[in-house]
């Protein structure tokens, strides 16, 4: 919990809570949402029949719950909005990754995995002007030392020649540029096989999990596990000639190709630009050895802490600032007037913005970004910049997987969602869920806590942290198997 002290307000609205007659159920239902610190309110009711009979064996609404309401978890990957549920977002994101480094026979991913050529790579940013920095000399080129928690850091050394446009178009054309490397690389891959394209399909395949990360100067850079697979995927083995040298050096290949770059074309007072990944670049082999730099604990774990957050890490807000009119669109620009001039949204006069960034809490190298989104709107309205200000341009997944590398978060879902259905059946004593039949209607009725629910809920989520962080220690002290999955 916060250390901040209770204002009188709230500290009456948690002694009415604490003081309610039904407070324990309001407890055990925040406990099961694992202490969300914004749970999502349901209206409605479940009913539970037998198939064949059609008796009655089981009915529960929501005037039966606290308040008359059901709560269920936000699930908000971020943490900065829900700290439980993105803490529980971490952890399916680092099982997926890991499963599909040393296998999960939940997932049905076989251990052999682990003996196939796989790497870490990790694809920068081109720059775009000189910022403050902690280069090897330790010295910056300001002519400063500066810590490592500096806010100095990562912002434009001279803000008038910085290329904040070049920055916020390479945010947004990340994945383009991602799909384009990724392409190149099968492409590459094959060329090295002496195969064709149709026959590389029937051979091998290229499986991948990649998670997007800010860089203190506001451009996306993204770090990926890559695996050679046969054509089935984790299921079959690559053929004899899918190698770590050949992987690596096909990377190497695919992110000098010029193939992998995405022109935008010059528009209003913008240039031509030739967006294409930086030249500093890094690729590792992966090994199965704790006792390594790159592992696989350490790559899963790297690629799950980065897939809770986004750009609020940099300084920007996180929450969208776009226009509520137009939704950040502008309006039209595509359509004319009579006159000729475009139709743009009468609420922001075309920026896009619901929020002038000059008067948004934010640093000022990220609101110049933020400038730029809005600016470029008018410029490129089709790639909808001013939507994604508060990603400084970006929009795509955090995290994301080729169909073939692991399960998926769905699957992770489905299966709490079935452990929890099989618990309560259990509890309330029915029947085989083969031999009825569940009738339900919910309906959204609100989201959150009142301030006083809030202070309780942050203690119970952290005694449900502190709990699993003991059983996570105690299972990795355990020799064996068991213990290295942990």
């Amino acid at each position: 919990m916060t250390d901040t002290a209770l204002d009188p307000a709230a500290l009456g609205d948690l002694l009415r809570v604490a003081a309610a007659p039904d407070f324990d159920r309001w407890r055990e239902q925040i406990r099961r949402t694992g202490g969300c610190a914004n749970p999502i309110h349901l209206t409605g009711w479940t009913t539970t029949q037998d198939k064949t009979t059609g008796q009655l064996l089981h009915h529960t609404t929501s005037d039966d719950q606290p308040g008359g309401r059901l709560r269920v978890a936000c699930g908000n990957r971020r943490a900065s909005r829900c700290q439980p549920c993105s803490y529980l977002y971490a952890g399916d994101a680092y099982r997926l990754i890991r499963a599909g480094l040393c296998g999960d026979d939940a997932m049905h991913i076989p251990a052999a995995v682990r003996e196939r050529p796989r790497v870490f790579l990790t694809l920068t940013a081109p720059s775009f002007g000189p910022v403050h920095n902690q280069p090897d000399t330790g010295r910056c080129r300001c002519g400063t030392r500066h810590r490592g928690d500096d806010p100095a850091l990562g912002t434009a050394l001279n803000p008038s020649t910085y290329d904040y446009a070049g920055a916020v178009l390479f945010n947004n054309h990340a994945g383009d540029l991602w799909h384009r490397f990724v392409n190149r690389l099968r492409r590459e891959i094959a060329q090295r096989a002496g195969l064709t394209q149709r026959e590389f399909a029937d051979a091998a395949r290229l499986s991948y999990g990649k998670v997007a990360e800010f860089q203190n100067r506001g451009v996306i850079h993204f770090h990926a596990v890559i695996r050679l697979d046969g054509p089935e995927g984790a299921a079959s083995g690559p053929p004899a000639w899918a190698t770590l040298d050949l992987l690596t050096d096909a990377i190497d290949a695919a992110h000098k190709h010029p193939y992998t770059a995405v022109w935008v074309h010059a528009a209003g007072d913008q240039p031509t630009r030739d967006l294409r990944w930086g030249t500093r670049f890094d690729v590792r082999p992966i090994t199965a050895f704790a006792t390594d730099d790159i592992n696989e604990g350490k790559v899963a774990a790297y690629v799950a802490k980065y897939a809770t957050k986004a750009a609020e890490s940099t300084g920007a807000t996180d929450r969208a600032v776009y226009c509520a009119t137009c939704r950040g669109t502008g309006g039209f620009p595509t359509i004319k007037h009579a006159d000729g001039t475009p139709v743009y949204c009468r609420t922001c006069e075309g920026s896009g913005m619901g929020q002038d960034p000059a008067t948004l809490p934010v640093p000022d190298h990220i609101r110049r970004l933020m400038l730029a989104c809005s600016e470029l709107q008018r410029v490129y309205p089709k790639r909808m910049l001013a939507r994604w200000a508060h990603m400084l341009g970006f929009r795509g997944h955090f995290l994301t997987k080729s169909r073939a590398y692991s399960s998926t978060f769905t699957e992770r879902r489905q299966v709490r969602a079935d452990y929890r259905a099989d618990q309560q059946r259990q509890a309330l004593g029915l029947p085989d869920p083969d031999t009825t039949l569940v009738l339900a209607h919910w309906s959204y009725a609100g989201h959150g806590h009142t301030p006083g629910e809030s202070w309780l809920a942050a203690g119970i989520a952290e005694d449900i942290r502190a709990n699993r962080e003991t059983a996570r220690e105690a299972l990795q002290d355990q020799p064996g198997p068991e213990g290295a999955a942990a």
